[in-house]
């Protein structure tokens, strides 16, 4: 069955992934084109992965089935370049063939509406219904050179409008002075390109790794994370760089590493950059993050005047929170963030960006950057760890935490707890620490059959062991 989660429908390649369930989606959306108006359009794009343009061409053989125009990427595009497409060409659908940041064997479908932004749980899971009630039979589609044609389906290459859409939105002009040497890690997905041209136009010495097409992401997972990570470690170690950056699979995400060849968790990104933009350029404007990010950002804010937001998972909640308050910034746990006036979706290219300008006009390194952060507004860690889920045990963890509601003793005096999106306990902190203190949270995996517990304290070994406590509760090993 096709089933949409936070991220988009994902499934394996060859079992939920295939040409016919492609088709049904793309079936269903153009139905709901034709229903909802005119303007009876759409772009499309795709990634690196295995049969992702097959795919994006199936999609669009289906969709232009159904009358829509296709303004189709003929190059494997970042994620957010089609969100910004479909923003700047006013357009009321796009899509991207992508499985961000999944294992190699997936492959998946990320949907977006007007204005650039991902689509809202009402809008997927009634696509999601209508796909899954489809046979065949109720697929029409039109072949993809027969497309071509007669104007039904057209290539677009809009990759100079969005890096120049970055590039106005940088301070170019300090990065040049400052001239930072970084290594490049786009994990064997499609941010080469546009990063290297940003970085090269702002004169940036950059070398690069993990820069070739492979499909299999070098047998890693394309996720920029302190575990796959180490070679990016290695090279600014060897080559004595400022930063290190890495993106995901679709580049939405971003990674970094610091002069000491330290990971950079993307929380303390988001914490950074939500700082630079008060502090240095003095900006105005609200943060917005998920449940599962750091309550240091609510520490910034709060010294600014400012407010910090908390959503459930899932960007599209994040979008429609800052669009809905005028927010600065907003930004999650997993490595997506975006600002003001851009899109309202994740940019890895925009935020490395940014966090270059950042390290550029502070004139400080990354590690003394973050210990400021830290001396400013205390210090808090999170671990975040996941497990695989069997149906069973979904169903048994599921009864204990959202049904019972049960919880083990934990370490720290509970303030409350909340269930709008898993389970999540905040703490009272202890004397003398500032607020908002610490938190844990366990839920379900809305793109993989995982559970996943996060928890932040003020130290890394407290968070550890709220973890632990979780996960021994719940059986998980």
């Amino acid at each position: 069955m096709i089933q949409f989660g936070t991220g988009g429908w994902r499934a394996v390649i060859g079992d939920g992934f295939t040409r016919e369930n492609i088709q049904k989606v793309a079936t269903a959306l153009g139905r709901r084109i034709r229903r909802e108006g005119a303007q009876r359009e759409i772009c499309i794009g795709y990634d690196r992965r295995f049969l992702s343009r097959e795919a994006a061409i199936w999609f669009s053989e289906a969709i232009a089935g159904e009358g829509v125009k296709v303004n189709f990427i003929n190059l494997s595009a970042p994620t957010p370049q089609i969100m910004f497409t479909v923003k700047t060409r006013d357009l009321p659908y796009g899509a991207a063939i992508t499985a961000s940041h999944n294992p190699a064997l997936w492959n998946g479908i990320k949907l977006f509406t007007r204005g650039g932004r991902d689509a809202v749980q009402e809008i997927t899971d009634a696509i999601q219904d209508e796909a899954n009630a489809m046979t065949m039979d109720d697929v029409r589609t039109l072949e993809f050179e027969e497309g071509r044609r007669i104007g039904a389906i057209e290539y677009i290459d809009p990759r100079d409008e969005y890096l120049d859409s970055i590039l106005a939105r940088v301070d170019t002009a300090a990065i040049r002075r400052r001239r930072p040497r970084i290594v490049l890690d786009p994990m064997f997905g499609v941010s080469l390109t546009g990063l290297l041209t940003i970085l090269y136009s702002s004169r940036c010495d950059v070398d690069v790794i993990h820069d070739t097409h492979d499909a299999f992401f070098g047998r890693r997972l394309p996720a920029p994370t302190v575990d796959t990570l180490a070679d990016l470690q290695r090279q600014v170690m060897e080559h004595n760089a400022d930063l290190g950056i890495a993106t995901d699979g679709d580049a939405d995400r971003l990674g970094v590493i610091d002069e000491k060849g330290e990971y950079i968790s993307a929380n303390m990104v988001l914490v950074l950059l939500y700082h630079y933009l008060l502090e240095y350029k003095g900006w105005k404007g609200a943060a917005v993050r998920n449940v599962a990010t750091t309550h240091l950002l609510d520490r910034v804010a709060a010294k600014y005047g400012e407010r910090c937001f908390e959503v459930p998972v899932g960007f599209k909640h994040i979008s429609k929170a800052m669009q809905d308050n005028d927010a600065l910034i907003g930004g999650e746990s997993s490595g997506g963030l975006t600002v003001r006036g851009h899109i309202f979706g994740k940019d890895g290219l925009y935020a490395a960006s940014l966090l270059v300008e950042m390290l550029s006009v502070s004139g400080k390194p990354l590690s003394r950057m973050v210990q400021d952060i830290f001396d400013e507004f205390g210090e808090l860690r999170t671990a975040e760890h996941d497990w695989p889920l069997t149906e069973a045990a979904k169903a048994e963890i599921a009864d204990t935490v959202f049904q019972q509601r049960k919880l083990p003793e934990f370490p720290r005096a509970v303030d409350r707890v909340s269930y709008e999106d898993g389970c999540k306990v905040y703490f009272k902190g202890d004397a003398g620490e500032p607020e908002p203190g610490p938190w844990i949270i366990v839920r379900f995996s809305g793109t993989e059959p995982r559970v996943r517990i996060f928890a932040e304290d003020t130290s890394m070994d407290r968070a550890e062991g709220l973890v632990r406590t979780m996960a021994d509760f719940l059986g998980l090993k």
